[in-house]
């Protein structure tokens, strides 16, 4: 009994080490940039835990205890993804309100699970960063139009870092820029640590 009890915490301690990476892209084999991450990420296995929503629930049902276990078990949890007008995938609305219920993630005295723990957000935005301007077409920031996400992870009292982007995926996602910015990326999750 000794010896199991040692064997899971092992293995709790290595996934507290790894950062969670949280896939949630309706059309990963379409995509140019977050197909680019991954294929990046998954040359450090023992750094990365990565779970693809899609490919996890195709139904759409999610299985929030399995997900809050995922999530108790990281201390940094980062959510990648396209921007879709203006916001997150469908599937990652979904997951917000199943997941991060009351009592577990925020309001009970046995709640706020996730308190402490990093998260950020890693985003490919299809325009140019010039239009995600004040002056630009959009007249916002990328950081502003994912305020909700910020004021969600605080309002939960997760430590919210900054988000990580590639601007440009529809008409700028040139060989060049897409393989800088996957080791851009690789930076930026190690910077959380």
């Amino acid at each position: 009994m000794f010896e199991v009890y040692i064997f899971v915490a092992l293995n709790f301690n290595t996934y507290q080490m790894k950062t969670l990476v949280i896939i949630v892209h309706p059309k990963i084999e379409n995509s140019v940039i977050n197909k680019r991450w991954i294929e990046e990420l998954n040359k450090y296995p023992d750094q990365y835990t990565l779970h693809d929503l899609y490919a996890v629930y195709p139904d759409e049902k999610i299985d929030f205890e399995k997900e809050q276990q995922l999530i108790e078990h990281h201390d940094t949890i980062v959510f990648q993804f396209p921007l879709y007008w203006f916001n997150c995938p469908p599937l990652l609305k979904k997951w917000l309100d199943e997941v991060l219920l009351y009592g577990w993630a925020y309001g009970s005295k046995s709640g706020y699970k996730v308190a402490g723990k990093k998260i950020a957000l890693s985003v490919s935005a299809g325009i140019n960063e010039e239009d995600y301007s004040e002056n630009g077409k959009y007249k916002y920031t990328l950081e502003q139009l994912t305020a909700p996400f910020e004021v969600t992870f605080n309002y939960i009292k997760a430590d919210y870092k900054s988000l990580f982007a590639f601007y440009g995926a529809e008409h700028n996602a040139i060989e060049e820029r897409i393989e800088k910015n996957a080791l851009d990326y690789i930076s930026f999750l190690e910077s959380l640590q």
